[in-house]
Formats: C-alpha cells, sequence, structure tokens
C-alpha cells in the first residue's frame, strides 16, 4: 500500500460525510494488504419493525465496504466504482451491539470485480454472507 493505514482509514472517513454510510453510522475501522473492514452499530435506525437488525442495512453495509476496497485496492483516483450485483444470505439475527463487514476480493478484473463480504457480531459469529460484483468506469 503505498498510503499508510491511518491515511487510508482517514480517506474512508472524509468519503462517508453526508452519504447513506454516515446516516448509518458506518465507520472503517482496519485495512490490509487485501481487506478492508468497517462495522455498524445496530440501533433502532437500522431496525426492522419486530427490532432486530435489517437485512437491508446489511447489504448496505456490504455494498459500502465493497465498493470502497475496490476504489482503494485498483489504485487509480481516475475511476468510479459502481455495485452492479449484490447477493446476501442473512443467517443470524441481532437487535443490538456492532456487525463488521469485512470485504476480501475474489475476482480483481480492470473493468469488473467480485468481493466477499464477511458480516460477522462482536464474537466473530457469521451474520450475513455478501457476494459483490462492481464495475469500473473511468471518470470523464
Amino acid at each position: 500500500m503505498k498510503y499508510s493505514k491511518e491515511e487510508i482509514l482517514e480517506g474512508c472517513r472524509k468519503m462517508c460525510q453526508n452519504t447513506l454510510m454516515e446516516t448509518l453510522e458506518i465507520e472503517f475501522i482496519d485495512v490490509d494488504e487485501h481487506t478492508l473492514t468497517a462495522r455498524m452499530p445496530i440501533t433502532p435506525k437500522v431496525h426492522q419493525p419486530d427490532g432486530v437488525l435489517h437485512g437491508g442495512a446489511s447489504v448496505a453495509l456490504a455494498e459500502s465496504v465493497g465498493s470502497a476496497a475496490a476504489f482503494l485496492f485498483l489504485e487509480d483516483t481516475d475511476i468510479s466504482i459502481r455495485g452492479i450485483e449484490i447477493a446476501a444470505n442473512h443467517v443470524k439475527s441481532m437487535k443490538e451491539g456492532f456487525v463488521y463487514a469485512k470485504a476480501s476480493i475474489l475476482h480483481k478484473g480492470r473493468t469488473t470485480q467480485l468481493w466477499q463480504i464477511r458480516i460477522v457480531n462482536e464474537v466473530d459469529e457469521l451474520v450475513s454472507m455478501v457476494k459483490l460484483t462492481t464495475l469500473t468506469l473511468r471518470k470523464s
């Protein structure tokens, strides 16, 4: 990585300002050579009516961290990233605490990328498994 971990995480934090990520309180917390991790608090604003984490909020977390990872790991600031397909399996419900999403690359093409985003709770139990396909667009 050509930037320090702290510089990358600060850039991710700035990118979240005035976006859905800020609304959902998504926070980027870790990065290494192959993965990017973010967390999201489980509060009533991300609950379903019956008081558990809404699957759509989990999907928003997954797409946020996967798209940010695509931008970061493609190392080209003259691109935009778009999610073009996402599939999620929700296997555990939660009412409170945090969920953690770690994006790992499965395929790193010039035009499309395939990401696996594993969402876990605070004791590393699987909450959702997400597959995201991203598209790289050249800025005009």
